[in-house]
């Protein structure tokens, strides 16, 4: 007889690698796929992480999320395909070659070529493969790495070719010379969702300065008037006299706190409806008096402490046009500078209320400027090329590398010079620090000495640094490609309300507002590694075209080649049409940087096109991973036969076949299985989700068992000879053929549809809400998973994508995970030295652990702070106290030879404690179920430990022991068996999603002895109340059932066995005795010693009645001789309660009122008191007003009595005699000497039947006790005989508190 495995010890690390083995030896993760062939198909994305990093510890916990529901829905019967994926582009992977190489961006071109950086690009991209792969073995997350997607695959490429030629042909895409967030440490412009990833907002404190720009002397006022200062003044703020005669200039002040840019202004801004004042004030660093203009609402806020006299008032839209004088006359930008505009942007909340305008560094700056015809401060490169003052590398343009002629007219370069070269931030610059004196500093100085600043002060503000580099970003105007997202915005906001996110919060407010507030896509990116953006222009920009797959190029190359633009095809080796992967090997073609830059195109009207240089947004890469992954639209999503390879089988109906398959058709209607007669009865007259389905109708020459035409699902219902081989291929013939037609085929087996129709209902209604798109053969993803910080990466470009070139979502759910923080809430770092190591810790406690603390510890869009500590409790009280049943189980099921060869145990025939775990069980699988079906792991996994803790444990199976030491093999015995058997496989299936590596374990080791008996299918499932119906079995036949957990069905549960009525009076049992062993514990009596009396006062009829139900189960738990239960209409004598109320939740309702009742509350009555408690309120009578009081209101606590100790919770009051007798002192002493005795036979080695002899010294503490209860430790010891003897040699020596005993056991 094939037993039960038993263990030595519980070592988790030694069960996740033998699983891992034993999966591998089998296949099993591909079985898993192989099995659910022909049921509906469970869409899941896998986000693809860059391997040119280690993995570490928050990767476990995002593998883990998807894992679950991969795991989960497989086992409901889904098939689930997991393709896994790999990002190469990108700055993550350039910013590490340049950095191994020794090289900055600059370099690339010159040092080394673009073919040689790519090549190391290429390589370093797959660097820590293994590792990752590693990691993804080890850690249990099924995911098919044999064939991955790569990002930087010819195909791949391909199809965001073909995705941007779509987004082309509806205009979406467009090229503006634009104002864009720049990263001078990448070299590279940046998307605006690429700058709203966390943590790229950052307090930093800047130097900022209130600048003064002095009014010209003479002011323009139309084309030939011009009048002075004073008399503009006195115009625009309605002076009698002059304001300026006596004192100094004036001046407008405005604020910065970015005064690099100061050089670059060109015009001042002002709202047109703020209110500005004139004043006369002092310059507070060089005291001279002067006039200065400022809103109204900002004057002591600027000028502090000063002494100032206002002396008029007017509209900024009066200030408009207003000339000043250049506050830093280093380049002349020409004419139309140096005027006030307006703009609706300035406001008043900080500042001077007048904005300085540098158009080249700020997007609103660029367009108020635009429409007022006020030029940008731009320099001429020595290449002809108009700049900004600052270069790309983040400082301010060299002399030298400008045009000789534009420095000779247009700069001032005796100014000039001082500044020329330098980063405008320290962070830019290699050789600077943060202590070291940063421009912004030195410009402030310089304007100080001038007289020129009125203000000059550190401010904390938030700036946008790089993601990658983590160095500020500038605003800097580029020439960009666009996708036009503004244009599909209120879809995309439409589309995303549909979306199910976890947490809900994340969907509607960090995406959601992100959307609300979409800009347009930058997608230009001026890098080397990526994928090179698809279109051809010509020169002056008249013509382009935008190539939307190889086989285009290749044609349009052929017309370059005939035009004489191109000698030969670069490609030539390439076969257009042949998808293989060796055809789009590089040997063939490379559509990277640099090959592509030397292809010139021609144009419909003769000219050359080159390529415009821009990369594409690596996020477009990742976010189009649903149509690249399957080579889309190229590559077909599924090899059909050859129609002429099939007339074996099929013939294309004619008239004549056409009858025949009527005939035949009429009479499988007259003639069906009992299987098909239960599923047609379920979905006959539209009954399933309103779906009008046909029974044997005829598609093609095939006769199909149930269709919708609506959705195009064929449902076939198959008996035992679809086993056989050569039926399985026509079967797979013919869903190719239904396949060809838009038709899903879903199969189920006659055992399948009888033993839990509701199980293939629920599939056939997925399948019908989540038709086949055919072309990408699983579209949209029903289930994503990423951490938070791709709300604004992956799932933005992912939705973005696919609303703008399939108006559809691209996922229906997703979970959006937090972070994992160190215990302390840091972030983790290496630097900080509190990164964990992942491989580490799986060597030292399994992935099991790992995973489950991960899981439970809190929901996963929580942020985790993680405590290997936390692990090893998971380990010890969860996997501990699991393993512990089931080695209680499987030592008397052997014992036993227990195999469950027996019939199975009708449950009206079973004990009420076996009736009441299995309950809870079907509670817990309907639960646990929903928990993943609303994607919360956490519930699920809090659950079922509670059920295996606190339940199975502590509760069923101590209560339960005796039943399984001695006794009869009888019925009582068997359902003993039978019962704790069904929860502990159950459990193995319920947990099998979260921990696979135990789950497996246990299911195997449930299992092994079954398959060996005659009856192997006993014990599985616990959907239904009928023992034949109970033992469902999974799908799988032969060879495969019981080879894992992970091939088997979820649980399913079966309603009529859950008895709530039960269940809560199994609850309220263990809610008592819970409190009463914690008065034993407070007062120090130990649980064997047993006490007298204890006293409930129930606080409504339905408690009273479920009490005394469980009144001796209590007694036996807490050992006590009585348990006193009051009904809710009588008293306790000396039972004393006091009231407080709940300041929180009254003074919500009644604040005025509340020290009237808190009084009130001090004068109730026990009776009132009681009367809360019953009815859960009550009506408070006040002067001011009645005022109603319920449970929530008020903290009921009762308090000790005098030998007796009381404990309150909830509405529960329990009170518990502590004095013990001498009567039950010496049964306490004969409870104690059991347990020592079992102890003394567990750690002398002997078996669970062994008999024994026992000798007890004789002391006078525990004489009287031995002599009166010796058979009773006989009995429970299975000893011969229980003597005591005046003295003992060799013996145990044992402590009992106040004295020592004696004892000898030996095997008799």
């Amino acid at each position: 007889m094939t037993k039960f495995k038993e263990y030595s010890g519980l070592n988790l690390s030694d069960v996740n690698k033998e699983q891992l083995k034993r999966w591998q030896e089998l296949d099993v993760f591909h079985k898993s796929i192989e099995t659910r062939e022909g049921k509906p198909s469970f869409v899941f994305y896998e986000g693809p992480p860059s391997a040119n990093g280690m993995p570490g510890i928050h990767h476990v916990m995002a593998r883990t999320i998807k894992d679950i529901f991969c795991r989960y829905k497989t086992m409901q019967g889904f098939q689930v395909k997991r393709k896994a994926g790999w990002d190469t582009h990108g700055l993550p992977v350039e910013l590490g070659v340049e950095k191994s190489l020794g090289i900055t961006k600059e370099d690339i071109g010159k040092k080394i070529s673009v073919d040689e950086y790519n090549a190391a690009c290429r390589r370093d991209v797959m660097k820590y493969t293994r590792e990752w792969e590693d990691l993804t073995t080890k850690m249990g997350y099924w995911v098919d790495m044999n064939d991955p997607y790569i990002t930087y695959d010819n195909r791949y490429i391909e199809t965001l070719w073909w995705l941007l030629k779509q987004l082309y042909n509806k205009n979406l895409l467009y090229k503006g010379y634009t104002i864009q967030p720049y990263s001078p440490a990448a070299g590279t412009g940046l998307s605006t969702h690429e700058l709203n990833q966390p943590g790229c907002y950052r307090d930093v404190k800047d130097t900022t300065c209130v600048a003064q720009f002095r009014l010209s002397p003479t002011l323009s006022k139309g084309e030939e008037e011009s009048v002075a200062v004073n008399e503009l003044l006195m115009n625009k703020f309605g002076l009698s006299s002059p304001p300026s005669e006596g004192l100094g200039e004036a001046f407008f002040l405005a604020w910065t706190t970015t005064p690099w840019t100061l050089p670059s202004n060109t015009a001042l801004c002002v709202g047109p409806n703020i209110d500005y004042v004139l004043i006369k004030s002092i310059n507070p660093y060089n005291k001279e008096e002067s006039l200065f203009i400022l809103a109204e609402s900002l004057l002591s806020a600027v000028v502090g402490k000063n002494e100032y006299e206002v002396l008029g008032k007017c509209k900024g839209s009066e200030l408009a046009g207003i000339e000043y004088e250049q506050l830093i006359p280093w380049v002349n930008p020409g004419e139309g500078a140096f005027k006030v505009i307006t703009g609706d942007f300035v406001t008043t909340e900080d500042g001077t209320g007048i904005v300085h305008i540098a158009p080249t560094f700020g997007a609103d700056d660029d367009r108020v400027a635009k429409q007022n015809n006020v030029p940008p401060m731009l320099l001429i490169d020595k290449d002809g090329n108009r700049q900004p003052m600052v270069d790309k590398t983040g400082k301010f343009f060299k002399l030298e590398d400008l045009d000789a002629n534009f420095v000779a007219e247009k700069v001032d370069q005796q100014k000039y010079a001082e500044f020329a070269g330098r980063f405008v931030k320290n962070a830019y610059d290699p050789t600077l620090t943060d202590q070291d004196e940063t421009l912004d500093v030195s410009i402030c100085m310089m304007l100080k000495q001038q007289g020129l600043a009125y203000k000059i002060e550190k401010h904390v503000h938030t700036y946008p640094h790089c993601w990658r580099t983590d160095k500020p970003v500038l605003y800097y105007p580029l020439d960009s490609w666009f996708i036009k997202t503004t244009a599909c915005r209120e879809e995309m906001i439409e589309l995303n309300n549909t979306i199910n996110w976890k947490p809900v919060s994340t969907g509607t407010g960090r995406f959601g507002k992100w959307l609300e507030n979409l800009q347009d896509w930058n997608l230009s990116r001026s890098r080397y590694w990526g994928t090179p953006l698809p279109i051809w222009r010509t020169e002056d920009g008249s013509e382009e075209i935008c190539i939307g797959s190889v086989e285009e190029l290749m044609g349009e190359i052929e017309k370059s080649i005939v035009a004489g633009f191109m000698t030969e095809n670069p490609y030539k080796n390439f076969k257009v049409g042949e998808y293989t992967a060796d055809n789009y090997a590089v040997k063939n073609i490379d559509l990277h940087r640099p090959y592509v830059d030397g292809i010139v195109l021609v144009s419909a009207s003769g000219k050359p096109m080159k390529r415009e240089l821009d990369l594409i947004d690596v996020w477009f890469d990742s976010g189009a991973m649903p149509y690249a992954q399957a080579h889309y639209p190229f590559s077909p999503s599924q090899t059909l036969p050859n129609r002429e390879d099939l007339k074996s089988y099929y013939r294309t109906a004619n008239p004549v076949l056409y009858e025949i398959l009527k005939e035949n058709s009429k009479k499988r209607r007259q003639n069906p299985t009992v299987a098909e007669e239960v599923l047609w009865e379920n979905l006959r007259g539209k009954k399933l989700e309103e779906f009008k389905f046909r029974r044997e109708h005829i598609i093609d020459d095939i006769i199909c068992d149930f269709v919708c035409l609506s959705q195009k699902l064929v449902i076939e219902v198959d008996g035992g000879y679809h086993n056989d081989p050569k039926i399985k291929e026509l079967d797979k013939l013919k869903k190719d053929i239904l396949n060809s037609h838009g038709f899903q085929v879903i199969r189920f087996t006659n055992e399948e549809v009888l033993g839990n129709i509701d199980r293939v209902l629920r599939l056939i209604k997925h399948a019908l809400l989540s038709p086949l798109t055919g072309d990408l053969g699983g579209f949209p993803a029903d289930f994503i998973s990423e951490g938070v910080d791709q709300t604004r990466g992956w799932f933005f470009t992912l939705h973005a994508i696919s609303t703008m070139v399939r108006g559809s979502v691209a996922f229906k759910s997703v979970i959006s995970n937090g972070l994992v923080l160190d215990k302390n809430g840091n972030k983790m770092s290496k630097r900080l030295g509190n990164a964990v190591d992942p491989f580490s810790t799986i060597e030292k406690y399994g992935s099991d652990p790992l995973r489950w603390y991960m899981m439970t510890n809190a929901s996963p869009w929580d942020n985790l702070k993680f405590d290997i500590e936390g692990i090893e409790e998971v380990r010890r009280k969860f996997f501990g106290t699991l393993y512990n049943t089931y080695s209680f189980f499987a030592l008397y099921a052997n014992v036993d030879k227990f195999t469950y060869a027996e019939a199975e145990i009708p449950m009206e025939k079973r004990s009420e404690i076996d009736r009441w775990i299995l309950s809870l069980l079907n509670t817990l699988v309907k639960e646990v179920q929903e928990h993943y079906e609303n994607y919360e792991p956490t519930r699920a996994g809090r659950a079922i430990s509670d059920f295996v803790g606190e339940n199975l444990s502590n509760w069923y199976v101590r209560l339960n022991r005796k039943r399984y030491w001695g006794g009869e093999y009888d019925d009582d015995k068997i359902a003993a068996y039978q019962t704790l058997y069904t929860c502990l496989e159950t459990v193995a299936r319920l947990m099998a999603p979260i921990a696979p590596f135990f789950a497996d374990q246990l299911y195997l080791d449930l299992h092994a002895p079954l398959t060996a008996s005659p009856s192997p299918s006993k014990g599985g499932d616990v959907a239904t109340s009928d023992a034949d119906k109970g033992n469902q079995k999974s799908p799988l036949r032969g060879d495969l059932e019981g080879l894992s957990v992970h091939l088997a069905d979820f649980p399913s549960y079966n309603e009529s066995l859950i008895d709530t009525h039960l269940e809560e009076c199994m609850q309220l049992a263990q809610q008592t005795t819970s409190m009463i062993l914690a008065l034993r514990k407070k007062a120090e009596k130990k649980v064997r010693q047993p006490l007298s009396k204890a006293v409930v006062p129930a606080p409504d009829d339905k408690t009273f009645e479920q009490l005394s139900y469980v009144a001796d189960l209590v007694k036996t738990e807490v050992n006590i001789k009585e348990l006193e239960i009051i009904s809710a209409d009588k008293d306790v004598d000396n039972l004393v309660k006091k009231i407080k109320p709940n300041f929180k939740t009254l003074g919500k309702k009644y604040g005025k009122q509340m020290k009237e009742i808190a009084a009130a509350f001090g004068s109730l009555t026990k009776h009132e008191i009681s009367e809360i408690e019953r009815n859960g309120q009550y009506i408070l009578k006040l002067d001011s007003g009645d005022v109603l009081i319920e449970a929530e209101d008020a903290e009921i606590i009762t308090e000790d009595m005098p030998g007796w100790m009381v404990a309150n919770e909830g509405k529960l009051t329990v009170a518990l005699d502590i004095t013990v007798t001498d009567a039950l002192l010496r049964e306490g002493i004969a409870r104690e000497l059991v347990n020592r005795i079992q102890n003394i036979r567990k750690s002398n080695g002997y078996e669970i039947t062994d008999k024994i002899v026992v000798e007890i010294e004789n002391r006078p503490e525990i004489k009287e006790a031995v002599q009166e209860y010796g058979s009773y430790i006989a009995a429970q010891t299975l000893a011969n005989s229980v003597e005591l003897k005046p003295a003992l040699a060799d013996a145990v020596e044992l402590d009992f508190d106040e004295y020592l005993v004696k004892i000898s056991v030996t095997k008799a």
